[in-house]
């Protein structure tokens, strides 16, 4: 699939005057969930004044560009000192097995005298759209094949019935340039609960592409997979918005000059773009996506142009 992302502006950006002191900055990781006709609740991770992030919304009617309504209070709150997610949540994806749909995310931990580091959590999404800790221990945490950080999942049931997971897994927090070694590792599971971890999806290249985030996994016309992610290859550099594609969902070549995205010569989204997200709505491809400070200048929106 050969194209490109026309790009629709920015959607929606936190105000100067905070609706919350928990959405008092940013607008990370949009998360589209549809609501009715061409309208959509964005779920979207907010930070209070130390940093840690939290989950807000707002709707957004993905036809028009436009939102339509801005949720003032937050619908979840990072955890309590001590817990997996206090130190913040980064929403990922949603994931529904059988009559339950969760919401996934990242739990941020800040131990002291320590590294950062994250788990991979699920928020129980109810029928009005409610999140709620699906328990107080991870959904997936680290272990032998993911032994120092977890980040950013994302979940696609295959047509065989059968689910995959990609989500970002550490390797070595400096891989020798200054810069992490953070992957995308993927598992698999036959019912959507129990996984087997099957480390490295998609190849890196030191000093280019080596730290990647928020997988976002479409499947194409032709049954082959496309994926979309942020990624960076060396200190100092900003995230950019790179690509891969499989045509089983196993072996994947990165395509990172077939992005069809990149920064703009000014404004919100003129030094980074990063956060991928990106699904289809009346027959049209769209992304939702962040730009400058990793979501603090908000979330925008661009549509697909090409096969």
């Amino acid at each position: 699939m050969n194209g490109r992302w026309r790009k629709r502006g920015c959607v929606y950006a936190p105000p100067s005057v905070a609706l919350h002191p928990k959405l008092a900055t940013h607008a990370a990781n949009p998360l589209p969930v549809h609501l009715a006709g061409d309208v959509y609740r964005v779920f979207y991770s907010g930070r209070d004044s130390a940093n840690r992030s939290s989950v807000g919304a707002v709707d957004v009617d993905v036809v028009r560009g436009e939102v339509v309504q801005v949720h003032a209070e937050p619908f979840f709150v990072h955890g309590p000192p001590g817990s997996f997610f206090e130190a913040g949540v980064s929403i990922g994806c949603l994931h529904t097995v059988g009559e339950q749909t969760w919401m996934l995310f990242m739990g941020w931990q800040t131990p002291e005298g320590g590294h950062w580091r994250g788990d991979i959590g699920a928020l129980r999404v109810g029928n009005d759209l409610s999140l709620s800790l699906d328990g107080d221990r991870p959904w997936m945490g680290v272990d032998a094949t993911d032994p120092m950080s977890l980040s950013y999942p994302w979940s696609l049931r295959l047509a065989d019935g059968t689910w995959r997971l990609w989500y970002g897994s550490t390797l070595a927090w400096d891989a020798g340039n200054g810069e992490m070694l953070h992957v995308i590792n993927a598992a698999t599971s036959v019912d959507g609960r129990h996984w087997t971890r099957e480390g490295l999806s998609v190849p890196f290249q030191l000093g280019r592409a080596q730290a990647f985030s928020r997988p976002t996994v479409v499947v194409d016309d032709r049954g082959g997979f496309d994926m979309w992610f942020s990624y960076r290859g060396a200190p100092g550099c900003a995230y950019r918005i790179g690509r891969a594609r499989s045509a089983d969902g196993l072996a994947w070549c990165l395509c990172l000059d077939e992005a069809g995205i990149d920064v703009s010569a000014d404004g919100w989204d003129s030094e980074m773009v990063e956060y991928p997200f990106v699904w289809t709505h009346g027959g049209q491809r769209y992304m939702l996506y962040n730009g400058n400070g990793h979501g603090r200048s908000g979330f925008g929106l661009a549509q697909w142009e090409g096969d």
